[in-house]
């Protein structure tokens, strides 16, 4: 379990380092300026909850991280955390340099306090895990950041923690790896272990938490489901020069952009041109947006965006990347823009986000999740993508 209840961390910035010292002089002037990285930041975790932290850099993610580890003391509120924690942050952090790899497994298993004989029963274990090889044996300092960050997860995981605190672990591994930590992911979350993690990569973030929250400026700005969270980031981020603001409704799970034009209508459209929610696997179907102008634009994009039911983007595409220029429009103006294609996705349930966007890529209008739609088929498929497999066999004796 961990709870975190009202959170703040504040920074004193000088523009000098002697200014620190001169501040200290009786009757000086104030030399700093004062940069809160958290403000009133609280939330709770149960035992076996997956909760994923989002947000643009220097939002105060890592400094949370760090002092829900207790690496950081806040300067105000308090974490209260029960249970073995193990902490997997910024690279570097918790190895010495100059050990090898099994000594810094030894000397990380001993902090968190293990014996050397329950470390040792789970080296074999940690080995195979990280697949260093021989470099086990080699300091540190020679690893790659790949293999640096293989042998960090691979200690974190084995010392059997209760709380896992992870920042941004699977950056620098490669798919391999990747995919493995994932599925070490799920079977922590079986084995009921806690875990709270940083990560840019926002799928993943939908794919393994259960709650998610969004930092922005050091504070709280959306708190709920990975899908709600991250659309809202979304929306943030396409929209960062413009006020933030939230509408919803008109069968979207969340709705951005700056109005100059607006969604009227999005369907999946069969070969006969009726309008349908389900679609069979392979079957050519069209996806029609219309939307009116409110302002003259030239030369605007239209975008569709197709995940599935936990979120994760499968296929996306735009009228510039298909090379379909639109021309100018005037205020009053309307648009309908249909994507022809062929529905080679497995069977299960799909949303489709559409969105009307300015040359440069800010949106009129973006509508997450504008409708819903099912995928069938009288064969069962695993992924997302029907590649249409021919099997050739062949026997001897």
């Amino acid at each position: 379990m961990v709870l975190v209840q009202k959170v703040s961390k504040l920074y004193r910035l000088y523009r000098r380092p002697a200014d620190r010292l001169r501040e200290m002089v009786p009757g000086s002037r104030t030399l700093h300026t004062d940069f809160w990285a958290l403000r009133d930041i609280g939330f709770e975790l149960e035992k076996g909850e997956t909760l994923g932290l989002v947000g643009p850099n220097g939002c105060g993610k890592s400094t949370l991280l760090q002092i829900v580890s207790g690496i950081l003391q806040p300067t105000s509120g308090r974490v209260v955390t029960r249970g073995r924690v193990a902490a997997l942050l910024e690279l570097g952090a918790g190895f010495n340099p100059e050990f090898s790899g099994r000594e810094n497994v030894y000397l990380n298993g001993e902090i968190m306090g293990l014996s050397r004989a329950e470390i040792a029963k789970a080296m074999p274990s940690i080995e195979a895990f990280a697949e260093i090889g021989e470099f086990i044996e080699r300091p540190v300092k020679e690893y790659s950041s790949g293999m640096y960050v293989r042998l960090a997860f691979s200690t974190a995981i084995h010392v059997d923690p209760e709380i896992l605190i992870v920042d941004e672990a699977l950056a620098v591994g490669d798919a391999v790896f990747a995919n493995r930590c994932v599925r070490k992911f799920e079977e922590l979350r079986a084995r009921k272990v806690t875990v709270l993690f940083v990560s840019h990569d926002l799928g993943l973030v939908k794919q393994l938490s259960d709650r998610a929250i969004l930092l922005l400026g050091g504070r709280i700005a959306a708190e709920g489901s990975p899908r709600d969270v991250i659309n809202r980031y979304i929306g943030v981020v396409l929209e960062k020069q413009a006020p933030e603001r939230e509408k919803r409704g008109r069968g979207g799970s969340f709705r951005h952009g700056d109005g100059t034009s607006e969604i009227l209508s999005v369907a999946i459209l069969n070969a006969a041109g009726q309008e349908v929610a389900s679609v069979a696997s392979g079957e050519p179907v069209a996806v029609r947006v219309r939307a009116r102008f409110h302002r003259p634009v030239e030369d605007p994009m239209v975008g569709i965006l197709v995940r599935t039911r936990i979120g994760m983007d499968v296929y996306g595409t735009n009228t510039r990347i298909e090379q379909t220029p639109l021309g100018n429009f005037a205020a009053g103006d309307e648009l309908e823009v249909d994507f022809h294609l062929e529905c080679w996705l497995t069977p299960q349930s799909y949303t489709l986000t559409a969105a009307t966007q300015n040359d440069d890529g800010s949106s009129h209008d973006w509508v997450d999740d504008a409708i819903a739609f099912d995928v069938v088929d009288t064969r069962v498929a695993a992924g997302v993508a029907n590649l249409r497999a021919r099997i050739e066999w062949r026997a001897s004796r």
